[in-house]
């Protein structure tokens, strides 16, 4: 019997050994699929999981930072894993986990599989790490020593640390509460009298470090987490940054909604001048306006250049953009990319003397000529609110995949109503054309505005096909129909509103 009870518990290491071993690794990344998944957080309590697509960009320049991570994570002797999904062969788990981009990640923290935290900072091996021990650790290390707190401050671009000779002090409680806020910044905490003396710090106080720029801020002000915030907001990003993939979620993921941007070759001449005149404009708009530049001949980027209605032979150019729940686009009267210019325009952005600037195509001559009417917005408003015209709008991306299929569709529903004395099939290039009344966050877009003098607008919420739009169409557009405001599927992003979808498709 008691050989029998041995070899029982052999057989059973032996298949739960082999059953661990179908986690298979790659970089130091767990590979995970449905099989195995639950296994994983059991084996790993703490584990950040990645649902990519193969095909997706911005997931293969996510790779090699992943893999970094996953080894600093390593020789640090962190329990913490990172791991992958192909969501596209892991459909399933996709879905459960409400995955609707690529990469989507989440953190599983203590073996939670119920409640994931959606990972929020920026794409570098170090934002990364950061984030994650945020999450598992302290808000702030405590540095004992010197070399503690140098170390801190050479291995990250931005490091935060709080001098206080008491601990338990009001100013290092909010200090306390400040980090826990913070999840891309690591935060360092002494009360060591050497570390004081290193830094130059005389009293209680905050000092933020960084690689660029002016090398290091001291917070000046009440000891609160609100203002605490507000100065690491200010001064974590460079006066200027790029536009860059990985530089992405740390510009649109920030508190700053107001972004400048200039658009301009980098291989250009007199880039560095530009650059210089950008910079001295930034000084005076710190915290209020992010100033980004962008390589207007890099591939990724054009997408960007469209959204702005802009070529890479119209570059260098600025504009500005609010990215609050309205995104409003504005343009500089003057071209002249100097300090002088950039400052006024954005003296007049911050005073609320701008008026938006919207696009528009110049009116097609056959625009009302075929079965499905061409709407650019010099003629919108005429068309869609004539008080004896029902109008049905399709607002597209030419690049949207989802516009393309609806194409054949919207086309037979025209030419079905291409005689009507009262219903008129209309479509709208949205990358090209802007409406102050109507705003458009995803492609495609359907929008119904009824006849009548009200100027009403209802949202199609209905199946996408000849009969599903006949209905809506029959019923006055009550079949189908949502009330003005509901927000429809985010079909496609454009990669700078592009804060919101980009790097998530």
């Amino acid at each position: 019997m008691t050989k029998w009870i041995h070899f029982q518990f052999v057989l059973l290491c032996t298949l739960a050994v082999a059953s661990r071993a179908d986690i298979g690794e790659e970089d130091g990344v767990l590979v995970l699929k449905k099989s195995n998944f639950e296994e994983a957080l059991k084996a790993h309590p703490n584990i950040l999981v990645e649902f990519y697509a193969p095909w997706c960009g911005h997931c293969k320049a996510l790779v090699p930072e992943y893999a970094k991570a996953a080894s600093m994570l390593k020789a640090d002797g962190s329990e913490i894993r990172l791991a992958k999904v192909d969501a596209t062969e892991e459909a399933d788990l996709a879905q459960e986990y409400g995955v609707r981009g690529y990469p989507t990640i989440k953190f599983f923290k203590g073996g939670d599989k119920e409640s994931p935290k959606e990972y929020s900072a920026g794409r570098q091996a170090d934002d990364i790490v950061n984030w994650l021990k945020k999450r598992t650790g302290p808000a702030a290390t405590t540095l004992g020593e010197v070399a503690q707190a140098e170390s801190m401050i050479a291995e990250n671009e931005v490091a935060v640390i709080g001098f206080f000779k008491d601990a338990e002090s009001e100013g290092a409680t909010a200090f306390l509460k400040a980090a826990e806020a913070v999840d891309d910044v690591p935060f360092g905490i002494t009360s060591n009298e050497a570390v004081f003396s290193k830094f130059e710090v005389s009293k209680d106080g905050v000092v933020l470090f960084k690689k660029f720029d002016e090398g290091r801020n001291t917070f000046d002000g009440e000891l609160s987490k609100t203002d605490l915030l507000a100065f690491i907001k200010a001064n974590q990003l460079p006066l200027v940054i790029e536009f860059t993939e990985q530089t992405a979620p740390k510009i649109f993921g920030g508190e700053i909604k107001s972004h400048i941007l200039m658009f301009v070759p980098k291989a250009a001449d007199d880039f560095n001048d530009k650059m210089a005149e950008f910079k001295k404009a930034s000084e005076g708009f710190k915290g209020k306006i992010l100033f980004i530049f962008i390589d207007s001949e890099v591939d990724d980027n054009q997408r960007i250049l469209e959204f702005f209605g802009l070529k890479k032979e119209e570059c260098p150019a600025i504009r500005l953009i609010t990215l609050e729940e309205e995104m409003t686009k504005y343009r500089p009267e003057s071209e002249a990319i100097t300090a002088d210019n950039i400052i006024a325009f954005c003296t007049l952005f911050t005073e609320g003397k701008l008026k938006p600037h919207l696009m528009s195509q110049d009116i097609p001559e056959d625009w009302d000529k075929n079965p499905v009417r061409v709407l650019v917005g010099k003629n919108f408003e005429e068309v869609v609110f004539d008080p004896k015209k029902n109008v049905f709008v399709e607002f597209y991306a030419p690049w949207c995949g989802h516009c393309k299929q609806l194409d054949p569709i919207w086309t037979k529903l025209g030419e079905k109503y291409q005689d009507s004395a009262d219903i008129v099939v209309a479509k709208m290039d949205s990358t090209a054309n802007e409406i102050e009344t109507v705003k458009v966050h995803s492609f495609p877009t359907l929008k119904f505005f009824p006849a009548g003098d009200e100027h009403k607008v209802v949202d199609y919420n209905g199946e996408r096909t000849l009969e599903g739009f006949t209905k809506f169409l029959e019923s006055g557009g009550k079949d189908g129909g949502a009330p003005a405001g509901e927000e429809g599927e985010e079909d496609e992003g454009i990669d700078l509103c592009m804060c919101k979808q980009a790097h998530t498709r």
